[in-house]
């Protein structure tokens, strides 16, 4: 029997405990995270998505066939035309022009997390680069999930990040989830045990680059 996604989270299981349970996202969820750090998230996370495209633009590069290049063409056609002008939006209502938005430097925390992802896809494959976006892709579907599974998590008018969780509980994001959760798990039934350990290592160091990303967050940091 082959490797599934959900044992790559067993293998990571305490930082990937330590991403979706973050104070960030329990803050969040609870509606009492300050608004200047979900601002300061929020402008950074606008510049991850334009490398998030990238991204995709690389697995369209690393795609050895039509079904994978349609796949890929498709992911960057959604985060480009879609998804960006959908944040742009979001970050209009907390106060954010896309003036502002054009002219932000890029906090450390984003730096390292995006440059890992492209550069785990530049020396590896495709597994590797979609191991590499697999917390957040997949992952932010699961905080979504557990954010609603808990009772301090308020929802409605009550709490003003409200619209944040309903986006990621979406039919439209949680098929994405799914889709890509197939995705990997059709590819990990393949793998070798010492290939899956280098994968293990990839989506580690992945989740706790998405830890840090919560972090900067919380500390305003650049």
């Amino acid at each position: 029997m082959g490797y599934r996604f959900s044992d790559l989270t067993a293998a990571c299981h305490d930082d990937w405990r330590a991403y979706l349970e973050h104070d960030f996202v329990r803050d969040l969820g609870n509606g009492t995270l300050a608004s200047d750090a979900f601002r300061h998230y929020l402008q950074q996370d606008y510049l991850f998505l334009i490398h998030f495209g990238r991204a995709y633009a690389l697995a369209a590069y690393k795609s050895r066939d039509i079904t994978e290049l349609r796949h890929s063409l498709e992911g960057l056609k959604t985060i480009i035309d879609v998804e960006l002008g959908l944040h742009i939006d979001y970050c209009r209502d907390w106060g954010i022009s896309e003036a502002d938005l054009a002219e932000l430097p890029e906090a450390r925390a984003t730096l390292a997390y995006t440059r890992y992802v492209l550069d785990t896809g530049n020396r590896g494959d495709l597994l590797d680069l979609h191991v590499a976006l697999a917390p957040c892709l997949v992952g932010y579907g699961v905080i979504a999930d557990w954010l609603n599974s808990r009772p301090a998590t308020l929802r409605g008018n009550a709490n003003p990040y409200d619209a944040w969780i309903a986006m990621y509980e979406s039919e439209e994001f949680q098929a994405a989830r799914r889709t890509e959760e197939a995705w990997l798990d059709a590819r990990l039934a393949e793998v070798t045990p010492r290939r899956f350990d280098e994968l293990v290592q990839v989506f580690r160091d992945a989740t706790r680059l998405e830890i840090d990303f919560w972090q900067m967050g919380l500390d305003r940091a650049l």
